[in-house]
């Protein structure tokens, strides 16, 4: 479920901050609504408003990008810190819409690798696309590597995938012997072509999480590439579904903030204190998304058995290939987006 952003929504937030008293610290939050928000408000969002003595109002949009290039077009933006895809912070900031983060007033995130943040942003939550399968047709036998899915011989049966080239295209190079760490940058033409031989035998591109997570539930597709809340929930209502983290593509959200923030301080803060690694580690008590700070695994919040399930403890990291976002933000990843429309239409 994704909750749209409305005018109701925008007009209710401007008269909560004009409301505000001024000696009362508060943010606007804002994420992608549905179960995935309903859960981060419990895990991360009301804990980090009693440990700052702060109020956390929100909004939520499927799609923020737009909404915060208008916002800042007018010089007066009513969001604070914004939950969204990586690269949105980083065109964001590129294009002087995100604030650049002063690592030092962020501790938390200033401690975690590298490879999880960017001038202007921070990882906030993991999750994965993974190689799912169905259990009755294939038992525990089913498709382990990007190669199974490709080799339609030995792994008969119908098959999905997502009608987006990011993790797609990592796939197809996998499944044509390409080495994880040698990966990036993406051999394009490599992909597409691989890419060219398993289309035949694709009965769905899927366009949304519900899509693929139906597609598994109804025992429409033998196996395919989805996302693994979607197929933990599948699971958990009893489908026969299967999934494997080997070869999965480790993706995250990340938590940046809006450029001329009204609330520009607290939002450092803010971010800050939702990086705590015992606050983060709240995350596997209510969504099967992992932390994004690793540090989460060391507090002892996390049982063994809760982190096995989690895409980003570090036994299933190792397992996965960490999704580029320099790359896929990058003139070439840009390019491959529009290739990939054209692949998908002939």
């Amino acid at each position: 479920m994704r909750v749209t952003l409305s005018l109701a929504m925008i007009t209710t937030s401007l008269v909560a901050f004009s409301a505000g008293t001024a000696s009362a610290e508060q943010i606007t939050f804002v994420s992608q609504g549905g179960a995935y928000q309903e859960a981060q408000t419990k895990a991360i969002l009301d804990p980090v408003a009693k440990l700052l003595g702060i109020t956390v109002d929100q909004d939520s949009a499927p799609d923020a990008w737009p909404v915060v290039k208008t916002q800042t077009a007018t010089g007066k933006p009513i969001w604070d810190v914004i939950d969204t895809p990586t690269k949105d912070c980083v065109r964001g900031g590129e294009q002087g819409m995100i604030e650049k983060l002063d690592f030092s007033q962020i501790p938390n995130a200033a401690s975690m690798p590298a490879a999880y943040k960017t001038p202007y942003s921070v990882a906030y939550e993991f999750y994965s696309s993974v190689l799912a399968f169905n259990k009755k047709k294939f038992g525990d036998k089913g498709p382990q590597t990007w190669a199974d899915f490709w080799d339609v011989k030995t792994f008969p049966g119908t098959r999905a995938l997502r009608n987006h080239p990011l993790a797609t295209m990592e796939a197809a190079l996998l499944a044509d012997g390409v080495p994880a760490d040698k990966l990036y940058p993406l051999d394009v033409d490599r992909a597409f072509k691989k890419l060219e031989e398993i289309k035949p035998h694709v009965t769905v591109w899927w366009t949304s999480g519900a899509q693929s997570a139906q597609l598994l539930a109804d025992g429409e597709v033998d196996m395919e590439m989805a996302w693994n809340g979607r197929v933990s929930a599948v699971a958990k209502e009893g489908a026969p579904v299967g999934f494997t983290y080997n070869q999965g593509f480790l993706q995250f959200t990340s938590l940046c903030i809006v450029k001329g923030a009204p609330n520009l301080a607290t939002a450092v803060k803010f971010v800050n204190a939702a990086m705590t690694p015992e606050i983060q580690a709240n995350f596997p008590a209510y969504i099967d998304y992992g932390p994004g700070n690793p540090a989460a695994y060391a507090t002892g919040k996390i049982s063994k058995e809760r982190a096995a399930q989690m895409p980003s403890s570090p036994e299933n990291a190792a397992k996965q290939v960490l999704v580029s976002t320099e790359w896929w933000s990058s003139p070439a990843g840009e390019e491959a987006q529009k290739r990939w429309a054209a692949f998908i239409q002939k």
